[in-house]
């Protein structure tokens, strides 16, 4: 999968903490999303429908 020009960015309540998830929503057709602590590891790529009904079932 390319990831190449991936924009990753952090939830606003991360504050400072590295230890978090990143997110790059803008691929083409996928949703990717890796460890803040280790960005040049694995990413774990989902469907953008897949990734908004996950998110949407988080607790707030």
């Amino acid at each position: 999968m390319e990831l190449t020009g991936a924009r990753w960015r952090k939830s606003s309540r991360s504050g400072s903490s590295d230890q978090c998830v990143e997110v790059a929503t803008n691929l083409s057709g996928v949703v990717g999303v890796r460890d803040s602590k280790n960005p040049a590891g694995a990413v774990l790529t989902f469907e953008p429908y897949a990734w908004r009904v996950f998110v949407a079932a988080l607790p707030r």
